[in-house]
């Protein structure tokens, strides 16, 4: 297949004066490299693309390809994962991964947290906070946990985001709402194990890849899978495949997420239990990482003993066998 590949490279927005925590979620060269050559040794023939824009002139132009993959994160917006789906269906040209709903859809974790919840599948309780005025109202269970509604890969989730009593949470709220210019997710922290399992296939066709259970080190921010700590995670983090019943539990749980979030290909479902080790959903990621060594669903591969370009393979097969 001739394969269209769609990015935000990290370094060419540095180089457009953005700071490093507004590129976080966007991708190194090194993960280009990696996908590039697996869906090379693959048999495919990979064109570089590059960002949005730069699909849409090509689109415009009347370029077309087999398949399209994106893992563009766009820069601005709840919907800024649905830019390039939705160009795609735009003009037509099949691509891989969820489209354009699914992709705002779980961007937004309020709104994620409304679709699981009508589906049946716990998720801490929680509120949205918009403004100042918004903290009187909030009747939540302390501890409580705080975060950007709509960002990712751990963007705002440090060592403050954790509110132990009434008299901190307006100082914390405030100062997330200054500096992430959205609103604020307050929900009711979960202090048992954290987990994600990664999903390949369609409905009904979902077999979970593995469950990887997330274990911080002593030099790491406790307590929290803060940004720093994905970003350091080599020296601060320790990762191990699920071994007991709340694995199948969650293997269950998140399958459920999957569909009722109307995920496609493949998605990484994050969930973290109770102190009773009750399993709750966080999030879900239908863009999920793919830095070989970095990123936890090739991480979670590796575990299983599956390599970095069967990975890519199946869910390759999984786009193709839906379109």
């Amino acid at each position: 297949m001739r394969v269209g590949f769609v990015y935000d490279l990290r370094d060419d927005y540095l180089r457009e004066g953005y700071s490093a925590e507004d590129v976080v979620e966007f991708d190194t060269g090194d993960t280009l490299d990696h996908i590039d050559g697996a869906l090379t040794r693959l048999g495919h023939s990979v064109e570089r693309i590059g960002r949005g824009q730069q699909l849409a002139r090509r689109l415009v132009e009347g370029m077309r390809w087999d398949l399209v993959l994106s893992i563009a994160e766009g820069l601005h917006g709840r919907s800024r994962e649905a830019q390039v789906p939705a160009l795609l269906e735009m003009f037509g040209q099949p691509y891989l991964f969820s489209d354009p709903l699914t992709m705002a859809l779980t961007l937004d974790k309020a709104m994620a947290k409304r679709v699981i919840h009508t589906a049946g599948i716990p998720t801490a309780p929680w509120c949205v906070v918009n403004s100042l005025d918004d903290i009187a109202q909030i009747n939540l269970p302390f501890p409580l946990f705080v975060k950007p509604l709509w960002e990712g890969t751990g963007k705002g989730c440090d060592l403050q985001s954790l509110v132990r009593d009434k008299k901190e949470l307006p100082g914390v709220v405030a100062a997330k709402l200054e500096r992430f210019r959205q609103p604020v997710l307050v929900e009711t922290f979960l202090s048992g194990r954290e987990f994600t399992v990664a999903l390949i296939g369609n409905t009904p066709d979902i077999h979970p890849l593995g469950i990887m259970e997330i274990f911080l080190n002593d030099q790491a921010d406790a307590e929290i899978y803060t940004m720093t700590n994905k970003e350091l995670s080599e020296s601060r983090v320790t990762y191990q495949l699920a071994q007991d019943t709340v694995g199948d539990r969650i293997v269950q749980l998140g399958r459920e997420a999957f569909m009722a979030l109307g995920c496609r290909d493949v998605a990484r479902i994050d969930f973290r239990c109770d102190a009773a080790g009750n399993p709750y959903f966080l999030e879900a990621n239908p863009l999920p990482g793919l830095h070989q060594t970095h990123s936890d669903l090739p991480i979670i591969a590796g575990l299983v003993g599956v390599a970095y370009d069967d990975m890519l393979g199946m869910i390759l097969e999984a786009g193709r066998k839906r379109l």
